[in-house]
């Protein structure tokens, strides 16, 4: 039987010391609309496949809640048969945090956020509006706009005339963008976050020129009426060559990290720490996705600098964890790290060089920390589209369709119905009739099986292929199927505001700032910033 925590216990275990792994297991809609700050969205739908990157370590203390579905019960279950042996649940839900008199915070990376507006009160990030800005360009000043953000975000729209640089890649490559000191940058992002800690980064990075963020950002220069650009392609240049500018560079880097506490580990530490039984250990490597795909450290995951402070929950679900970061130049991970260790994180260094990979490729951990689930070995039946269809035409099957509501509502099987895993015994009709899954992950489609076979349906199959050669007439389009109501995959959290909507801007940079007032004394103490 599962044990259970109350509110008041959970909070205090939050504070604690111990590592503990505090996941919402409801899909990212109801998740997005209310969860404790510390919580680690982990979705039903993908648990199996996730939670063994999340919390690698199975005897964890781990809790889990969900607003009351009955899901959190569930995913307690499945963590049990994946070995976790330590798993509780939330009793009462979000509905009993909040009896307790505890917030549940709206959006999504609530604790970067936060830490985000902390750092500009704390630390005074120097910054300039969109109307500066315009004034600026008018002038014809020597300035750089540099775009923190990720390059696919940039892509979408950017500040005309900025440049895409990724945040943890500012201190390496800006040299190449502002190689005069009197050249003012400016850095922005979507919002304020990232926009605020690019731009301190530079300051603590201690470049000689003056760096400003740009006060909200995109969502800034909307509201000012103004257009943004899409589809740019400028990306900041590789960094420079030149030893000795490198040299300087490691030297500021490695300087600033130590202010902030930051360790350096030996490989022969790592694998020490790898084999800890009872500490959690995050390897990871930040940087870009073309030099870890060239060749890294074995072990290392990949969580590039920049999201990795964004958005640590994508990467790191155990509070209380050591982490270790590598880079190969011993510029961007000191920077990143110290980051971490201020958002309230144990992050220590390791010197990527060619002797630490071939000890720890040696040591077999990468082979020790491979994820012990496997999705492929969950077998379904494959079945084209052109079949499925016609199973629906002739009423002899159900094809439940598990791809985003967004992806549904473009292009669907005439007859089939949207569904998410949570969601999946209420949708089977039949459980007589074979039950096809569509998705675009597949594996998303082997572990929903596990739920439909519990629930009595014993043909469940694989629908495999494209949409593309399945006869017009066997096709919907359009429509606002699923309803917005169900649509528990999709952040309705300022639902515009990328696209001009300037309410939903507004909304936005209020949530933002607002966040700190919303902190109690536990959750603004767990920052360290200096």
């Amino acid at each position: 039987m599962t044990k259970t925590v109350d509110a008041k216990t959970l909070k205090t275990w939050l504070s604690d010391g111990a590592e503990i792994a505090l996941f919402d297991v409801r899909e990212v809609g109801p998740y997005s609309e209310g969860h404790p700050f510390f919580t680690v969205p982990l979705a039903y739908s993908r648990l199996e496949l996730e939670v063994e990157k999340l919390a690698p370590r199975k005897s964890v203390r781990l809790v889990v809640f969900d607003g009351g579905e009955g899901i959190a019960e569930r995913a307690a279950g499945r963590l049990a048969q994946l070995g976790y042996t330590d798993v509780h649940l939330l009793s009462g839900g979000t509905a009993a945090w909040k009896a307790a008199g505890y917030t549940l915070f709206e959006g999504v990376n609530v604790p970067s956020k936060a830490f985000g507006e902390v750092i500009e009160i704390e630390r005074h990030t120097p910054r300039i509006t969109a109307d500066d800005l315009v004034a600026m360009t008018e002038k014809k000043e020597d300035f750089v706009i540099v775009d923190g953000r990720t390059w696919a975000e940039y892509q979408q729209f950017n500040i005309p005339g900025g440049i895409s640089c990724p945040n943890a890649e500012l201190p390496l490559r800006i040299d190449r963008l502002a190689p005069s000191p009197k050249t003012r940058i400016v850095v922005n992002c979507a919002g304020r976050t990232r926009s605020i800690i690019g731009a301190q980064t530079l300051i603590d990075f201690g470049v000689p020129n003056e760096v400003v963020a740009l006060e909200n950002g995109t969502q800034g220069w909307w509201l000012k009426g103004l257009t943004p650009e899409r589809g740019a392609n400028r990306q900041a240049p590789q960094a420079t060559t030149d030893a000795g500018s490198l040299a300087a560079k490691r030297e500021a880097a490695a300087k600033h990290a130590k202010a902030h506490g930051v360790k350096h580990v030996s490989a022969a530490d790592v694998i020490a720490l790898a084999g800890n039984a009872s500490r959690t250990t995050f390897l990871l490597d930040v940087r870009t996705a073309e030099e870890y795909a060239a060749g890294h450290c074995e072990g290392f995951a990949h969580a590039p600098g920049g999201q990795l402070q964004q958005a640590t929950d994508q990467w790191v679900g155990v509070r209380g964890a050591q982490i270790v970061l590598a880079d190969g130049d011993g510029i961007r991970a000191p920077m990143v790290a110290a980051w971490m260790r201020q958002l309230g994180h144990d992050c220590a260094l390791m010197t990527d060089d060619p002797a630490a990979r071939a000890a720890i490729a040696a040591s077999g951990i990468a082979a020790r920390r491979k994820p012990a689930f496997a999705a492929d070995r969950i077998r379904l039946a494959e079945i084209s589209p052109a079949d499925a269809a016609a199973g629906l035409a002739a009423r002899t099957l159900e094809v439940i369709d598990l791809r985003s509501s967004a992806e549904f509502r473009k292009r669907r099987l005439k007859g089939s119905t949207w569904s998410m895993r949570p969601l999946l015994a209420k949708a089977v009709k039949d459980t007589a009739k074979p039950v096809v899954l569509v998705a675009d992950d597949a594996n998303v489609a082997r572990v929903a099986a596990l739920d439909l076979r519990e629930a009595g349906c014993a043909d469940v199959r694989l629908m495999t292929g494209s949409l593309a050669g399945v006869d017009a007439a066997a096709i919907e389009q359009g429509g606002d199927v699923p309803a917005d109501r169900a649509r528990i995959d999709f952040v309705f959290h300022t639902l515009g505001r990328n696209d001009g909507n300037l309410d939903a801007a507004r909304a936005y940079i209020a949530w933002e700032v607002g966040l700190v007032d919303q902190l109690d004394a536990q959750e603004r103490g767990s920052f360290r910033v200096s």
